[in-house]
């Protein structure tokens, strides 16, 4: 490590490790990335891996087609020398309620209408796509073979990896303590390591982020809420898609090497608690095997729980600090920020860089933004 750095990034995750790669591949070199532990040690290590296009709005639409696009080759993309593991078997979302499958069915049309090739299914079309599925209260389905998942240790190792062939420092296991200002600008950061100069930094700490952002004073509406998940021990194929429920807040999917693993949304108050608990196996497993009753059959193997940096509406932060120059933080993904990190990073090393780019955020964001909400100074945008 350096005394001085161009651009300080922090957070170890899929978030920071691509904007480090994009910034680097756009010919930025003098780039420390730093991590409190070890990369992928926060929310990407124990995510879901989940990775759809199926949006509602346009923007996010948009950017989770391109993101996948990324995704379909990022092994060439950034030089890696492993699989990412990304498997293509699809997303079924089922919707249990006609006010969701009203809402469906203009989801379809955003998506249509940027050649997203998801289409509309009767409940007995989804039994068509998953055999096991309890077709009790199902209203309708859509089904989009291009969503999936991949591996998130191995999809920003590749990030990582190319953006260290590129110039880019990482530190591991190097937490940040402070910041350091002058005329209201950064100067430089404070670490476990010593005092790193800089002209920027990049705050990409998830759900640390605002803690870290309030050191130079700016007010980031991010909280922490946890999220737990499990997976089973490993049979033959029985599904090949992600199934999904927004109404009745699950998920589940099937790995290649047979485990399922699955969650359920949490009604729980923001914490940064990490450990998994009785009730959640016993919740989700109620709730798992009333959607696809063969899942009785299967014994846990082991659970987890990590943590969505959450917004108050959902809406992720992409935002310059009022009260310091040079300040970015990118974070209140609100648990989709691995499936979207791919274009995110392209559009903020582009920001960074003054390279035109294909999607106009702000303009976008203006379209999209619900009542109520209005744009920071950099960005706010829909991503629900």
């Amino acid at each position: 490590m350096k005394k001085g750095y161009d651009i300080v990034i922090i957070g170890g995750g899929i978030i920071g490790c691509s904007i480090a790669f994009e910034l680097s591949k756009r010919g930025v070199k003098d780039i420390l990335l730093v991590e409190k532990r070890f990369l992928t040690a926060g929310a990407t290590g124990r995510c879901g891996a989940g990775i759809r296009q199926q949006w509602g709005a346009e923007l996010n639409a948009s950017i989770a087609l391109e993101s996948t696009h990324i995704l379909e080759h990022l092994e060439e993309y950034t030089g890696y020398d492993h699989s990412i593991e990304l498997h293509q078997g699809g997303y079924l979302l089922v919707a249990y309620t006609d006010k969701e499958w009203a809402q469906f069915q203009k989801n379809l049309e955003v998506q249509h209408k940027l050649g997203i090739e998801s289409v509309g299914l009767t409940p007995r079309e989804c039994l068509d796509i998953v055999p096991y599925l309890n077709l009790d209260g199902v209203v309708g389905g859509t089904f989009c073979q291009k969503d999936g998942h991949a591996n998130p240790f191995h999809s920003t190792q590749a990030y990582a990896k190319g953006a260290m062939r590129q110039g880019v420092d990482i530190e591991t296991f190097c937490e940040v303590t402070g910041f350091r200002t002058s005329n209201r600008a950064i100067t430089a950061v404070e670490t476990t390591k010593g005092i790193v100069e800089t002209k920027m930094v990049i705050n990409c700490a998830n759900t640390r982020a605002p803690e870290l952002a309030a050191m130079v004073g700016d007010d980031i509406p991010v909280y922490s809420e946890r999220h737990q998940a499990l997976v089973t021990e490993p049979v033959e194929p029985l599904i090949d898609c992600m199934v999904m429920s927004f109404s009745r807040s699950y998920y589940v999917q099937q790995t290649p090497h047979g485990s399922f693993v699955m969650g359920i949304g949490p009604k729980e108050e923001p914490s940064h608690n990490f450990h998994s608990s009785w009730q959640f196996l016993e919740q989700n497993c109620a709730i798992m095997c009333e959607a696809l009753p063969i899942l009785r059959k299967l014994n846990v193997v082991r659970q987890w729980a990590g943590q969505y940096d959450m917004s108050p509406d959902r809406h992720p932060v992409i935002d310059e600090a009022d009260t310091c120059k040079n300040f970015y933080s990118v974070c209140g993904f609100s648990g989709h920020g691995f499936m979207v990190a791919p274009r995110i990073a392209i559009l903020m090393a582009n920001y960074l860089t003054g390279q035109k780019d294909s999607i106009d955020i702000t303009k976008s964001a203006k379209k999209d933004l619900r009542p109520g909400i209005s744009l920071s100074n950099l960005l706010l945008y829909n991503c629900i």
